[in-house]
């Protein structure tokens, strides 16, 4: 397999961070973006034996200049990326007002985020003088084909934010529309929908979580690279607008 450069967005996250070490190790070259300079040098010192193939943007996608000056960092290093994996998020969104109401801000945000910046960076990398571009991952949820299930949570108004799933709805559309649109270029993109990971939960709430579920539990951290490994591979050549169910059954019942 040829070794690709592959633009991670939310490197230092839960699953940006997996992302980044398994390619890393599989002898691919990665450009990871962080948030905040703390998390990025966390990253760089992680990942210090991969320093030549690594390189790590501190950059925050929210802001308005944000897609244009990390393409001018690109340039600048004569980076170009076949891979593209749309993987920021901000948790400080998803903050929900003890009436049970998504503040305008937030919903905005969240939007932005989980929405806008995937198809500007998308395009920004498209329009990039001799673009090397072929593959364009969208990190998504099962929440973007489904409703949350009230039963899974203590006091659903405040525990689950109503506009994640519509960003993560969205983002699975864009997913298509830009499929369609970019197919002629010879650039495919698919979308991965996860169900819940381990790790930000109490025993109670995994409990609860494996009686609404065929599999009878929550996703494992070391099944989230597998789906987005064989979606970047020469393997899925054919799969195009595809948003990949990774949920343990949840969204079929």
């Amino acid at each position: 397999m040829n070794r690709r450069t592959i633009l991670i967005t939310g490197g230092s996250g839960k699953f940006g961070r997996a992302l980044v070490n398994h390619f890393l190790a599989a002898g691919d070259s990665i450009v990871a973006t962080c948030r905040t300079e703390e998390s990025l040098e966390q990253l760089k010192t992680e990942n210090f034996s991969y320093r030549e193939r690594f390189l790590g943007c501190k950059v925050d996608l929210t802001e308005h200049n944000a897609i244009e000056l990390l393409r001018e960092e690109l340039d600048a290093q004569a980076i170009r990326p076949d891979c593209l994996i749309n993987n920021a998020r901000s948790l400080g969104f998803l903050k929900i007002g003890e009436d049970g109401l998504v503040s305008r801000e937030n919903f905005t945000n969240e939007y932005l985020l989980d929405v806008v910046v995937p198809y500007e960076l998308t395009m920004a990398l498209v329009k990039q003088q001799e673009s090397q571009l072929k593959k364009v991952l969208n990190i998504g949820s099962q929440y973007g084909s489904v409703a949350a299930n009230p039963h899974l949570y203590t006091d659903p108004a405040i525990q689950s934010p109503l506009h994640y799933s519509v960003a993560k709805a969205a983002l699975a559309h864009l997913t298509k529309e830009l499929a369609v649109r970019l197919a002629a270029s010879g650039i495919q993109v698919n979308c991965v929908a996860y169900g819940g990971v381990e790790g930000r939960v109490d025993e109670a709430f995994k409990q609860r979580y494996a009686q609404l579920c065929p599999m009878g539990r929550m996703l494992r951290d070391d099944e989230v690279v597998g789906p987005v490994d064989m979606l970047l591979s020469d393997k899925c050549s054919g799969v195009t607008g595809h948003i990949l169910a990774v949920d343990g059954g949840w969204g079929i019942w």
